[in-house]
């Protein structure tokens, strides 16, 4: 049996065979308060790889921040070949603000590599790159959407890369999407770092939806099963890879007023079929919404009241859109509560 390393965060020194909880100094609180990023280190006793599991990088997003608490409780882990890094909250000052951004209004997720003698963004972007990107050799960073804003589960990845696209069916959610890597983003950096990365997107800011949740945990697990990090368990018959969006495209409200959506999270959609209606306060101008080509929706707004120009709902296109909605269908009726 091959002995895995020691591994070292923040002057820490974390043996084989321990499970170390690790405080990193972050900038302090206006009141001199000591302010630092949990971070828990679960070293195997076997050699394997090493996977840094990141949340609340914007600090609104907290479906990841159970995911990694529930992922932490698995006794699975006392099996664990290799190291899991967890960090369930990573933009600690927007979670304490409960804001998707740091208190300089900066975004943290666009501040990377960061600098160490920056801005608060700058240093705590530093700070989680030297520290726990650069640690590992595969990374999965969790969101979800904005406020009043929801996501479908979805896996967001450089599909173009073999290795961070067999990462990404392991995960198994229904969508996958081949997104383009942006300045100054976590997943741009560790791809920098030749380091695959995927972004689990899924529910809304400031909410726990449950189905996310239990997909998040239950895509984490697959994935170090995957990478040979857990042992690994008998696929079920019949299950189908998820399948990746050709395209994907945001309706935007053509008008400013109150809207009535006429489609849900997930649902198939055709060329021509009313999406949405939007009215004035008084019912006496109304207009329709209709999808400009057949999809599935992946995203939507949950507040009723819009400008115009303001996001409605993200349609993802598939070689087979029938096909798409059976895969969806499945996922959201083998993870609702009641049935698990």
């Amino acid at each position: 049996m091959t002995k895995q390393a020691t591994v070292r965060i923040g002057g820490v020194e974390v043996a084989p065979g321990e499970r170390t909880y690790i405080d990193l100094p972050i900038a302090d609180l206006y009141t001199h308060t000591p302010l630092t990023m949990p971070v828990q280190v679960v070293n195997g006793k076997r050699a394997g790889p090493t996977l840094f599991v990141s949340a609340a990088i914007h600090g609104d997003e907290l479906n990841g921040v159970e995911i990694v608490r529930r992922l932490l409780a698995q006794k699975a882990l006392n099996r664990l070949r290799g190291c899991l890094i967890a960090v369930p909250v990573v933009n600690v000052h927007g979670f304490l603000d409960q804001s998707r951004y740091l208190p300089d209004r900066r975004d943290l997720n666009r501040s990377f590599p960061g600098s160490a003698t920056g801005s608060v963004a700058a240093r705590l972007a530093y700070i989680f790159a030297q520290e726990i990107i650069r640690q590992a050799d595969f990374g999965v960073d969790m969101h979800t959407g904005a406020q009043h804003r929801s996501n479908l589960p979805q896996i967001r990845a450089n599909l173009d890369d073999e290795q961070t696209l067999s990462l990404a069916k392991a995960f198994k959610v229904p969508v996958l999407v081949n997104a383009p890597i942006r300045d100054g983003s976590l997943r741009g950096y560790a791809a920098e770092e030749g380091i695959p990365t995927l972004l689990y997107e899924a529910g809304e800011a400031l909410r726990f939806d449950e189905v996310s949740i239990r997909a998040g945990l239950r895509g984490l697990l697959s994935v170090m099963r995957h990478l040979q990090m857990l042992p690994e368990r008998k696929t079920k018959a019949g299950q189908k890879e998820p399948l990746v969006a050709t395209s994907t495209s945001w309706i935007r409200a053509p008008s400013s007023g109150i809207v009535r959506l006429r489609v849900k999270l997930g649902q198939r959609v055709d060329v021509g079929q009313s999406l949405a209606t939007i009215s004035d306060p008084m019912g006496d101008a109304s207009q329709k919404v209709e999808a400009r080509f057949a999809g599935i929706v992946i995203g939507q707004t949950n507040l009723p009241l819009v400008h115009e120009g303001d996001a409605l709902m993200h349609i993802a296109r598939f070689d087979s859109v029938a096909q798409a909605e059976s895969r969806v269908d499945e996922f959201q009726t083998e993870l609702q509560p009641d049935t698990l």
